[in-house]
């Protein structure tokens, strides 16, 4: 006896035809082994075969599945944002984007069950999505009219680069340790260097590429924040990970252990962008983090760093004596780097030997001699350090002490006739004198070679289109950190509100400063042993300004708002 061959079940919209009796069950159950085998759209062949009208298809499935229906006939050509996904994603699917709202884009379909395409091109573009529905000859109509005169894809904002002429080199002269291997999934390539692009285009520092169980996520750190823009399929986390790494010359076969490396984007032959890479296993895959290195949105202007008028006096007068040693405080992403290179920007003359060692080069700063750690060449900050003080040198700068050799050669060198800057992680320039000692350092070495020590934040600048005023009560205001003679003057604060040419109401970023010069007396607290909270109410009664009163000048000045005052500096 023969076994009868399964028939293929029916799905989709097939079965809503057959039971509304605008398609016969045999002819359905035909068309869709047909499609199957041909791997064409089920509503595209039986409308093209006359077995069903497209209107009425149409009418039944905006019906029963709730989808609006939407006259092609009616739309613009000219105005359909094809260049957000390909000609072939679109041809494929038989989908068509009609138009983009917000972070929402509404494809044309004439299947709502069509799910895969909406999953696409979400992927494609980055936008949440909607269905519209349309019908069939219309939609196949608009679509070979509007891909006629189009490329195949296009990222928009930056008019001197085209995604396949992008110059991508790796950071490193080493050998290629991915073992020839390089990704052949053209689509990956594309999506990686448009979402490289759009976060250049973002001003966004960090980007973040993030797997879990179910899902994958793409962030953009924008002025400090981090923001949700993309949701790639999680299936797709192994080749986005391997693309990153190939590009960055890391080790694709090593899942197991965190990578460092790096590489450059060239946009034009006039700008090219730095991506430090940052690889680490986690649960579900390999979180992999970029840092945008773009020297060329750095502003070296003093006026541009936003220190109160005798901050920037004593930095100056600090930074232009003959010897010692100025430090920057401050948490990762601070600023701190920006403020080093503005007062080598200033004391970068024909006359001056200027050498740094950074982990990595961020600036590129013509006149400096500049080197980059390198641990795996036993190329580290002492070890650069050391190397320095051979080349006869007038400034050095070092980005940061991390040990107390580093910290002890920095010392010697400020107090031999050179000037030193460096960084320290710590929340206070008091505090920074505290973990000096902790580091090993001799109390009497830090009075004798530190000069001054500038602990800063960056806090977000209100958007000046659209922020409006607040009313906080005097109580209120007090307990912000307000003197009484500030409480009872007519302040005028603002509050972020939000608009087309901000993000969420703010735009830029503002530095906070505190400055602590380091005078006689502070030189005999120091020798004393005195704690961090000596120092500071010491340094306060010779005039300094904290961090928070820094903070408030510029929130009554309608800089930045006390909510976002109070989200980088704790009271």
């Amino acid at each position: 006896m023969t076994t009868p061959i399964p028939k293929t079940p029916l799905s989709g919209l097939a079965p809503k035809l057959v039971s509304s009796s605008l398609l016969d069950a045999i002819q359905a159950q035909a068309a869709i082994e047909h499609v199957a085998k041909h791997k064409i759209p089920f509503i595209r062949f039986v409308v093209e075969k006359g077995m069903v009208n497209g209107r009425d298809v149409a009418i039944l499935a905006s019906e029963e599945f709730g989808v609006p229906l939407f006259d092609l006939s009616a739309m613009d050509a000219q105005s359909i944002p094809v260049n957000l996904v390909s000609e072939k994603l679109i041809r494929h699917h038989n989908a068509l984007p009609l138009f983009k709202r917000g972070s929402r884009l509404y494809v044309a379909v004439s299947d709502p069950t069509n799910l895969s395409a909406l999953d696409e091109f979400k992927f494609h573009s980055g936008l949440s999505t909607d269905a519209i529905l349309v019908e069939e000859q219309k939609l196949a109509k608009c679509i070979d009219q509007v891909l006629q005169s189009q490329q195949d894809l296009s990222i928009g904002n930056i008019d001197d680069v085209d995604l396949d002429e992008l110059d991508i080199s790796s950071g490193e002269e080493l050998e290629d340790t991915a073992g020839g291997t390089d990704t052949d999934d053209a689509p990956i390539v594309r999506y990686v260097h448009k979402i490289l692009l759009d976060a250049i285009n973002s001003d966004a520092s960090d980007i973040h590429f993030e797997p879990y169980e179910q899902t994958y996520r793409i962030r953009f750190r924008q002025d400090g924040i981090l923001s949700e823009i993309a949701t790639p399929p999680a299936n797709l986390a192994a080749r986005l990970a391997a693309r990153l790494k190939v590009m960055s010359r890391l080790d694709i076969s090593e899942r197991r252990m965190p990578q460092d490396g790096r590489f450059k984007l060239k946009l034009s032959k006039k700008r090219a962008i730095d991506f430090r890479v940052s690889s680490c296993p986690t649960l579900y895959g390999e979180k992999i983090v970029l840092r945008i290195l773009d020297s060329s949105v750095a502003r070296l202007n003093i006026d541009a760093l936003g220190m109160e008028e005798r901050q920037r006096d004593v930095f100056l007068k600090a930074i232009h004596q003959p010897q010692g040693m100025v430090l920057v405080t401050g948490p990762t992403g601070s600023g701190k780097t920006v403020t080093l290179y503005t007062a080598l920007n200033i004391l970068n003359t024909p006359d001056c030997n200027i050498s740094t060692v950074e982990d990595p080069v961020e600036i590129n700063l013509p006149g400096i001699n500049q080197v980059n750690v390198n641990l795996k060449a036993g190329l580290q900050f002492s070890t650069a350090l050391r190397s320095f003080l051979r080349q006869d040198p007038d400034i050095v700068m070092v980005g940061e002490i991390r040990d107390l050799e580093t910290a002890e050669i920095a010392v010697k060198a400020a107090q031999t006739g050179h000037m030193v800057l460096s960084t320290l992680h710590t929340n206070s320039a008091a505090e920074t004198l505290t973990r000096l000692v902790n580091m090993g350092v001799a109390a009497y070495n830090i009075a004798a070679s530190v000069t001054i020590i500038i602990a800063q934040r960056l806090a977000r600048k209100l958007c000046e289109h659209c922020k409006v005023a607040e009313d906080v009560p005097r109580a209120a205001l007090l307990d912000m950190g307000f003197s009484e003679e500030q409480a009872k003057q007519n302040l005028t604060l603002y509050k972020a509100k939000g608009c087309e040419r901000c993000k969420n109401g703010y735009k830029g970023r503002a530095g906070i400063y505190e400055v602590l010069p380091i005078s006689e007396n502070m030189g005999r607290l120091i020798m004393e042993h005195r704690n961090s909270m000596e120092v500071a109410d010491a340094a306060r009664k010779e005039g300094m300004t904290t961090l928070r009163e820094s903070g408030l000048l510029k929130v009554t000045r309608g800089v930045i708002s006390l909510e976002e005052l109070n989200r980088v500096i704790k009271e």
